[in-house]
């Protein structure tokens, strides 16, 4: 089986972070977003992995390199345009070959992993192959929400195989919405292939999927226990790191000097350094970051070579090289690379922005 992970599209939701960086690079507890879709496919055992790219596709090679860290091949896969899901099926082709794939969406965050739904949806097929039951082509895995409408939805049958998807209903067949995580067989070719595009100008996979249900394929499904996030937003960007955070180990790789108080699950990260301040977790603290002064609240990450001087911030995440200084309080934020936040002493006091494009300021 391969994998091919989705690493194109140009992040609006997340703008202006991703005005100039990939948002699958974006990072959670301190780990780039991408990087745990990698990790996934590896732990299910897919160690021939694709990636589809678009204007970000140097910065995603340069972070992802050639996959070796990983124990992977990676092979990049340019996309021209974000023409829809189904067209990176199509531009893959010869990459994928007639192997079983996993495609995983590139800015998604699961609990479990994919391990256990490639085994099964493996195991489901040999079974279907040797009682000459009807194999298998798809499968996709679904969530339950609470406001199905704004998603792609699921119609299970009795039986449960899925019997259409509906794309953003009015009036849901099912609290059940598809997740950025889906294994095929080859016929999924002959179905992006046959395909048209949607008003929005896309080949969309729920297209594909439900051409494949049209004409007889099966299609199963499987429920994920655990939490999913789409981390092409805000709040779900911040929700994912405080998820991910709750589960770390406490470690101080750092220099936490004796003015400094670490309490619960906190990680510093080599070549820190903490002084008089207190970072209470779930937080980390990444290498050669200087936090002097100031208080890290829970849910908090900072990356690396950073400096947070004379503040307090929690629910936060912090990206490499920006100073944050004489702040008073910062939460549920994201605050790019780079970038200096500070307190200015000049009067009259006032608050003085330089703010790009699609940003959001909000003052208390």
């Amino acid at each position: 089986m391969k994998g091919l992970i989705l690493s194109g599209g140009a992040g609006t939701r997340l703008r202006p972070i991703t005005h100039t960086s990939a948002k699958q690079l974006v990072p959670v507890a301190n780990k780039p977003i991408l990087f745990y879709g990698i990790e996934d496919m590896v732990e299910a055992g897919i160690t021939e992995i694709g990636i589809i790219t678009g204007d970000t596709g140097a910065e995603i090679r340069e972070a992802v390199g050639d996959g070796s860290r990983w124990g992977a091949r990676v092979t990049y896969i340019p996309q021209d345009a974000p023409l829809g899901l189904a067209h990176c099926v199509l531009i893959a082709r010869t990459f994928l070959g007639d192997d079983d794939f996993v495609m995983y969406l590139g800015d998604n965050l699961l609990r479990q992993g994919i391990a256990e739904f490639v085994d099964r949806f493996e195991a489901d097929r040999q079974r279907a192959d040797n009682s000459d039951a009807v194999i298998p082509s798809a499968q996709i895995l679904l969530a339950r929400v609470p406001d199905p409408q704004r998603f792609g939805v699921a119609e299970i049958g009795p039986d449960g195989e899925v019997l259409r998807l509906v794309e953003k209903p009015v009036d849901p067949p099912s609290d059940l919405a598809l997740v950025g995580v889906y294994l095929f067989d080859r016929s999924i070719h002959e179905a992006v292939a046959a395909i048209r595009p949607s008003p929005r100008g896309e080949l969309e996979i729920t297209d594909a999927i439900q051409w494949l249900i049209d004409h007889d394929h099966r299609v199963r499904h499987e429920v994920l226990d655990g939490w999913w996030k789409d981390t092409g937003k805000l709040q779900p960007l911040l929700e994912g790191n405080r998820l991910v955070l709750e589960a770390i180990e406490p470690a101080v790789h750092g220099t936490v000097d004796a003015d400094s108080l670490i309490d619960g699950r906190v990680v510093i990260e080599a070549g820190a350094v903490i002084i008089n301040s207190t970072v209470r977790g779930p937080a980390i603290i990444g290498e050669r970051t200087r936090v002097v002064n100031s208080y890290i609240g829970p849910f908090t990450s900072i990356y690396f070579n950073c400096e947070i001087i004379n503040t307090e911030i929690e629910h936060s995440v912090v990206l490499e090289e920006s100073v944050i200084r004489d702040v008073t309080r910062i939460a549920d934020s994201l605050i790019g690379k780079k970038v200096e936040v500070r307190r200015s002493e000049t009067r009259p006091h006032a608050t003085r922005l330089m703010v790009g494009d699609h940003s959001v300021v909000d003052i208390a």
